[in-house]
């Protein structure tokens, strides 16, 4: 192959590399391929003003490999700080009270939590909850939470 039509041609190649480590960067969101689109871009722009490719191959791989090393850890911990601490889901049971609605069967009895919703709970000690009684979720297993008696609060 030619070398002058590998060198000509070189800026097409790099425009394709950024092209596609952007819409990869769009897709994933990692802050890594915007690093490469970055390096790509470095790469042309030596190309640009005569380089020969293999120069062009190792501007770009340095510049990718500067920014993904000191670059990405920080964006990703300043942009990751402000997340939202709120717990969802499970994690946010974990810690509600609430008050027993059928007495204890066996192992097993309902209560209504804090939140208004009404779950299948279980007391991991062999101590008979009575209905009226305040629970606090000690975790949730399954479908399932598991709660323990607050002490002096029987109905």
């Amino acid at each position: 192959m030619n070398v002058d039509v590998v060198t000509g041609s070189a800026w097409i190649v790099w425009l394709a590399l950024i092209l596609v480590f952007g819409i990869v960067e769009i897709v994933t969101v990692q802050f890594l391929f915007v690093m490469l689109a970055a390096g790509s871009l470095a790469g042309l722009l030596v190309g640009a003003v005569g380089v020969p490719w293999w120069a062009q191959i190792l501007v770009a791989a340095a510049v990718s490999l500067l920014l993904i090393f000191a670059v990405r850890p920080r964006l990703v911990r300043r942009l990751s700080r402000g997340g939202d601490p709120a717990l969802s889901n499970v994690e946010a049971l974990v810690g509600l009270t609430g008050i027993v609605t059928t007495d204890y069967a066996g192992n097993v009895g309902h209560v209504k939590l804090s939140n208004g919703e009404i779950w299948t709970a279980r007391v991991p000690a062999d101590r008979p909850l009575v209905e009226g009684e305040r629970v606090i979720v000690a975790a949730i297993e399954g479908a399932t939470a598991v709660v323990v008696p607050v002490e002096g609060t029987e109905s």
